[in-house]
């Protein structure tokens, strides 16, 4: 009875533990010193669209100007774009709070299509800097040629 007991108590403070520490990595991910925004455009068959990424720093982060910055792409079956991997040279918009990469895209059959894209890029503020790896899913509803 008295083991019972024990492992009882045991176990509860173990799942309270586990609930303390998942919140806490639940915190840490609330608090990024960054946030990742996308647009998804509307593709028709044979035409061309533009999505975007937009890496906005906040709570006193900054973008990292002078190190590198990229945003290497993974595309399905019918969807092409210009380039597989943009860097610095091919950012839209600059600024020390943020940086946008907008990705030309066409398409080649209808359907639901998912573009991946894998961000790289450095965060600063005043006393350190940190490397960052975002992956971003573009999602993509691809309309037949005639349909919008």
């Amino acid at each position: 009875m008295q083991f019972n007991r024990l492992k009882t108590t045991h176990l509860r403070s173990a799942a309270a533990g586990l609930a303390l520490l998942l919140g806490a990595a639940q915190a840490h991910a609330d608090g990024a010193p960054y946030a990742i925004g996308k647009t998804e455009p509307k593709v028709v068959v044979g035409g061309k669209a533009t999505a975007s990424l937009t890496i906005t720093a906040k709570d006193g982060w900054h973008v990292n100007p002078d190190a590198p910055i990229t945003l290497s792409l993974t595309t399905p079956a019918g969807i092409t774009t210009t380039k597989a991997k943009l860097g610095r040279a091919d950012l839209a918009k600059s600024t020390a709070e943020s940086a946008q990469f907008d990705i030309p895209l066409q398409a080649s059959e209808a359907g639901k299509k998912v573009l991946n894209a894998e961000a790289k890029f450095v965060l600063c503020q005043a006393s350190a800097c940190k490397p960052v790896k975002e992956t971003v899913a573009f999602n993509l509803d691809v309309a037949a040629a005639g349909k919008k």
